[in-house]
């Protein structure tokens, strides 16, 4: 049968959301007609309207407060009713005090990520993209001047950004208003013109405030640079053999197309069933000690992408017990994989949905491998497979029904899952902490963004401190910061890197020298190291070409050498075109 046109290579929908094919100003214009009118609304009033509004209301009521205060002090000071506000204060902080915390922190950077990391991310980049370029094309372009150009740019960016910030609050100040009366309340209408004068001049305060601080930050923190410390295996010392894959974005239909790449990736899932074939092969002639898949297992968390994904792996028994997976942003946030425009509601089961299915693959894979860590004891507690065993009635009947209570067990498990531990075969050995690295978000347009949380960040030490003499193999999704090498465009620079990957960068300096850093997500081959910690960055086997083109991914080979943690020269590992050019 011959067609005029196949539906089997696609046509232009299929690249409808391909940030490859269409840049993010073309995607953003049909957002704006593809959006919904009403969730739009809802979800900005949930999410941004409310706690603008209080935030803005604030200073007015305090200050009503302490007039009234003032006046009462002896009433309010003396009987019981102190005494009864504490013991209520330490009851709501006891039973709900880390569940507020996890809420706290993550609005905290949901903030930065909306208000702040933008528009500074959006300067530093800029001039990062403009320099490195320049710098990068020259033969003489040393390694220390390329770091020293990237901290001088995050200083500017962000007293660029704090001027503006600056600006923005003088200009809004002549309408707020910060110390009211009992007679504000009855003129609702101008309170609320109030409010939101106020919540600007609080928000453009402390962008200016944190953009500078994140500059400084920025700048004199260890910056990026190539990895240089590579080193063969002495002969007879043990080593630990790595297959990092990353970035698999399985889809459910046989000539389905990725979000990314639409019609210039591979059709369906070719291409990730000859990589198998291929670690199957090498494993076969040289046992593996490790399959590590960080991230973005799936195009957009799908059940029929997980069904995908695992039916993939089923031929290869003999694989299966040596892969670890952790959680993508494609995994978990994207909300359509047709449409950036789509949004969840905050009450929507889907996301919730979304991370079940990635927790039941993990599970399925190496969840009677991996523990998670007991934050009150600062010790290892059940595997992964056990904690999800004692939800097993709450986690079936959400599947099935989608109930907010029974959802309420899938957002804890969640949040207690991560770091998970592989400890080490011996107390010298090599373990691995699987991180969850993606922020909070219910857009798809805003999907990429991560953060590390400080509770996983405590738990990694807690971890770390049972295993003083152990070395770790640190798995995330996300990049931790920028790198020092040319994109193509500055598009695949902005937005896609930890919101406070400064803080985690000096957050993970205690495992210097016991750790390496193994990440995906920007689908960039690159090994690189800051602060003597070696990060390593996975391509993805099956994004950057059609089926029709060769692919490639690495093994990685990890050792102890001097009492330091070190990669040997990687192996390329190529993978045939799975059809004619």
């Amino acid at each position: 049968m011959k067609l005029l046109v196949d539906p089997r290579k696609g046509d232009i929908e299929d690249d409808a959301s391909s940030t490859k094919q269409r840049s993010l100003v073309a995607i953003a214009g049909s957002l704006l007609a593809e959006i919904s009118p009403i969730k739009l609304i809802i979800a900005w009033t949930l999410l941004m309207g409310l706690p603008a509004l209080i935030f803005g209301l604030a200073p007015v009521f305090i200050s009503i407060w302490v007039r009234i205060a003032s006046r009462q002090a002896a009433i309010l000071y003396s009987g019981i009713a102190p005494v009864l506000f504490l013991v209520i204060l330490g009851l709501v902080a006891w039973f709900g005090g880390r569940r507020a915390f996890r809420a706290l922190e993550s609005s905290f950077w949901s903030l930065n990520a909306v208000a702040v990391q933008p528009l500074y991310a959006l300067c530093r980049e800029s001039l990062r993209h403009l320099t490195e370029h320049r710098m990068l094309a020259k033969l003489n372009a040393r390694p220390e001047r390329v770091a020293a150009a990237r901290a001088t740019t995050a200083a500017i960016a962000g007293i660029f950004v704090c001027v503006l910030a600056l600006g923005v609050a003088a200009l809004v100040w002549p309408s707020t208003r910060w110390i009211g009366t009992l007679a504000d309340l009855a003129d609702p209408r101008r309170l609320v013109g109030v409010a939101l004068a106020n919540a600007v001049v609080l928000l453009a305060l402390y962008l200016a405030v944190a953009a500078l601080a994140w500059g400084i930050a920025d700048a004199t923190m260890p910056q990026p640079r190539g990895y240089t410390g590579l080193r063969p295996v002495p002969p007879g010392r043990p080593r630990y053999r790595v297959v990092h894959l990353s970035d698999i974005h399985t889809v459910g239909e046989r000539y389905g197309f990725r979000i990314e790449s639409g019609r210039i990736g591979p059709r369906g899932n070719v291409k990730f069933a000859a990589t198998l074939a291929e670690i199957a092969r090498l494993h076969a002639a040289e046992p593996l000690d490790a399959i590590l898949i960080t991230g973005d297992m799936t195009d957009a968390g799908l059940a029929t992408e997980w069904a995908e994904f695992l039916d993939a792996l089923a031929p290869w028994p003999e694989l299966a017990p040596l892969v670890t997976l952790l959680p993508g942003n494609h995994d978990v946030n994207v909300v359509d994989r047709t449409n950036p425009a789509r949004m969840d509601l905050p009450m929507s089961p889907n996301k919730r949905l979304r991370q079940l299915r990635t927790l039941s693959a993990m599970a399925a894979l190496q969840g009677d491998r991996y523990r998670v860590v007991d934050r009150d004891r600062r010790e290892l507690g059940p595997t992964l497979a056990a904690a999800m065993d004692a939800r097993r009635d709450e986690i079936e009947t959400f599947a099935d029904r989608g109930t907010r209570s029974a959802g309420t067990a899938v957002s804890t498990l969640w949040a207690t899952a991560f770091p998970l531990v592989l400890p080490p075969a011996t107390p010298n050995g090599i373990g691995v902490l699987v991180l969850d690295s993606n922020a909070d978000t219910h857009f798809s347009f805003t999907n990429a963004l991560g953060m590390v949380s400080l509770e996983q960040a405590r738990a990694m030490d807690a971890a770390k401190a049972l295993y003083p003499d152990a070395s770790w193999i640190i798995a995330l999704h996300h990049h931790v910061v920028e790198y020092p090498q040319p994109a193509k465009a500055l598009s695949e620079r902005i937005g896609t890197a930890l919101v406070n990957g400064s803080w985690f960068m000096r957050r993970l300096a205690r495992f210097a020298g016991r750790a390496v850093v193994m990440h995906g997500h920007r689908h960039v081959d690159w090994i690189g190291e800051s602060g003597g910690l070696p990060i390593v960055s996975a391509p993805s086997p099956v994004m950057e070409g059609t089926n029709a083109a060769p692919s490639y991914f690495y093994v990685h080979t990890l050792h102890v050498d001097g009492g330091i943690l070190t990669l040997a020269t990687p192996e390329r590992i190529d993978v045939a075109a799975t059809e004619p050019a």
